[in-house]
């Protein structure tokens, strides 16, 4: 797949619960996580999802979860979530053999699609930890605008990592579709 290729977009079902969370494991943890540049192996040690986090975020009246597929391989996934006008975007994903050509702005750009034309949000956010700047930068490319809004990193409660810092803390980014010009 290229940068100008579209790969094939659908919400997730039950069935995808496994590749999904494999697809999250490699792209955030452990050693094929560190070929990708969204890896967290520096901040985070364990484990980024599980399965019944996933059917939680499946089942969720209130949200979806998007795939990006080339034929039946799994590629890239979001979380999206209706918060009222806005919606929250998570648990975003990309294969790290897939990573710097492209796919993780079609994704995003798929998934405020969704949120623009499907839900009728008027803006996307996100939580980001501040510690990521090349993340951050990566979102301000797109869009998105730091706060100066924070919340703290669940530190004991293993289902976010265990922490290797102990100075981990979460920014709100939001990116109002009103700006977005075609």
């Amino acid at each position: 797949m290229t940068a100008d290729t579209t790969p094939i977009f659908r919400l997730a079902v039950s069935a995808d619960v496994e590749a999904i969370v494999a697809l999250v494991e490699s792209a955030y943890r452990g050693e094929s996580g560190l070929r990708g540049w969204t890896t967290e192996t520096h901040l985070l040690d364990g484990r980024r999802t599980d399965a019944s986090l996933v059917a939680e975020l499946l089942n969720a009246p209130d949200g979806a979860v998007l795939l990006a597929l080339e034929g039946d391989v799994l590629l890239a996934c979001c979380h999206i979530e209706k918060h009222g006008q806005s919606a929250y975007f998570g648990m975003f994903a990309v294969s790290p053999a897939r990573q710097n050509a492209g796919l993780g702005k079609q994704v995003l750009a798929e998934a405020e699609r969704y949120a623009r034309d499907v839900w009728q949000c008027a803006a996307m956010h996100m939580k980001v930890i501040d510690a990521r700047s090349e993340l951050i930068a990566w979102y301000e490319r797109r869009g998105y605008r730091r706060t100066g809004e924070y919340s703290p990193f669940p530190y004991g409660n293993e289902r976010f990592g265990i922490p290797r810092r102990d100075d981990l803390r979460f920014e709100l980014m939001i990116k109002p579709f009103s700006e977005v010009t075609a």
